[in-house]
């Protein structure tokens, strides 16, 4: 406890030294770059950033990348801003940052470091300090707790903190609940009045949607027969004797008494252990619940894991700009369009997976390893949410999943690779995985134990395979 004790003490004084640089730069009226990753924890990330930034009165730009790559380098090298803040990424594209000598940049990651960042770089990373950042803080966790040294005031955006945890599937501990660090935030977060946290059943839409769409659009785990099927989840509710409507109202999650709660997640785990490849996945529709308070109800802003999935959704769907400004606090436009965009976001998912299936030779087994062939099918953008999705449904949960896509336009494989709490424990490490064999082969790669990702060129891909084969015999 008390080795933890000093791990956090250290990891917060880095936070502060950022903090205070920050703070020098705002003071002296000074531009700020802010670049981020484009999925739902880096676009919490970035906007938690926009919104204690603008707070300050700072002048400042925030910008939502893939990656990290040349180009995103001569971008900043072209703008030459006094301070570059890059958030959820950097931390495994250090030679690359290597390039930005001279210029003031801060790192606020949360991923597994690869070698010393170069002179004039400040890394705000919890493994440095010791701390596991694939469970324990997400990229809005290390934000946050930066954006909160700048001013006590930004406390009342610990929720986004939660929403990025949630996002990166740290909720790992006891009842899916989140732990670690995030457990700072979380308090925080309840104490702000801006969270609630109690244990339901999981679905998505809970606090939003009639029951029956809930239930169609939960993807995680794949329902058969419910997921993507709303009549027939309008008839499952019918045949349990549970009223859809009240008063010409329907009805939503939260509306259920415990008695048609328990009834439901019955014939949910009878459905799911008829399905041999998820026999138990039933637990997974139970637990700790985060509502965001101060969020209209029949909204998807309401539950923090559907915030998650919407910011997810403006990403992928290459709209990130919605998700920053939602982030920052657009209640209106930003929020009109990005429900939109969710609507296609999930059909999108839903095609992927049927595709999957249509034909075993997609996804493939190996000694070691599970393979999705995601080819020029899959979006590159989409394929990291698919392989998330598809993790779940494999029934060795001691072989991890590698999957990939053809990047259009640019010679470049996009690999997303996606563990389980088992693989970890047996010493596969994919973000050390990935970062090694991308690197051999002129590519980029890394991340966390658990979940990590690569770009290679396309014609090594083969040779990437094959490398994965001897390293996951």
């Amino acid at each position: 406890m008390e080795t933890h004790t000093r791990r956090v003490e250290s990891f917060l004084r880095e936070v502060e030294t950022a903090a205070e640089v920050i703070s020098e730069h705002i003071n002296k009226g000074n531009q700020i770059r802010v670049v981020t990753h484009f999925d739902a924890d880096g676009l919490s990330a970035g906007g938690l950033m926009a919104a204690s930034l603008m707070r300050a009165e700072a002048v400042f730009s925030v910008r939502a990348e893939r990656w990290i790559d040349e180009n995103v380098i001569s971008e900043v090298l072209a703008a030459r801003p006094p301070l570059t803040i890059f958030t959820d990424f950097g931390s495994g594209y250090l030679n690359l940052i290597e390039r930005l000598q001279g210029l003031e940049v801060i790192i606020l990651d949360h991923h597994q470091p690869s070698g010393e960042p170069p002179e004039g770089v400040l890394q705000v990373n919890p493994h440095l300090s010791g701390i596991d950042g694939a469970t324990e803080i997400s990229g809005a966790g290390v934000a946050y707790l930066t954006a909160r040294a700048m001013s006590r005031e930004n406390r009342d955006l610990a929720y986004l903190g939660v929403v990025g945890a949630l996002a990166d599937q740290q909720d790992k501990f006891d009842n899916r609940s989140l732990g670690g660090l995030n457990e700072l935030i979380v308090k925080d977060a309840v104490e702000s009045g801006t969270l609630k946290i109690e244990t339901d059943i999981l679905l998505f839409g809970r606090e939003t949607r009639p029951i029956h769409k809930a239930l169609a659009s939960t993807l995680e785990p794949f329902i058969p027969g419910v997921s993507g099927e709303e009549d027939k989840s309008l008839a499952l509710l019918i045949n349990l004797g549970i009223k859809p409507k009240e008063n010409d109202r329907w009805r939503a999650l939260r509306d259920l008494s415990k008695d048609e709660k328990k009834k439901l997640f019955s014939e949910l785990a009878s459905i799911l252990a008829a399905d041999t490849d998820q026999k138990n996945a039933a637990m997974t529709l139970i637990g700790t619940v985060y509502t965001l308070c101060r969020e209209e109800p029949w909204t998807s802003l309401r539950d923090a894991r559907e915030f998650a999935s919407l910011l997810n959704a403006t990403g992928r769907m290459e709209k990130p700009g919605l998700g920053i400004a939602i982030c920052a606090g657009d209640r209106s436009a930003a929020l009109r369009e990005a429900e939109e965009v969710l609507q296609s976001y999930r059909k999108t998912i839903l095609q992927y997976m049927k595709w999957i299936s249509e034909a075993p030779t997609r996804l493939e087994e190996f000694d070691g390893f599970y393979l999705l062939h995601g080819g020029e099918i899959i979006s590159e953008r989409m394929i990291g949410t698919v392989s998330n999705i598809a993790i779940r449904s494999l029934p060795r949960r001691d072989k991890p999943l590698i999957a990939y896509s053809f990047v259009k336009d640019e010679g470049i494989v996009k690999i997303s690779a996606r563990g389980t709490l088992e693989t970890v424990k047996m010493g596969i490490n994919l973000g050390k995985l990935m970062r090694e064999n991308a690197e051999r082969l002129s590519g980029l790669g890394g991340g966390h134990d658990i979940a990590a990702g690569a770009q290679i060129p396309r014609e090594k891909l083969g040779e990437f395979i094959e490398a994965l084969k001897k390293a996951l015999p």
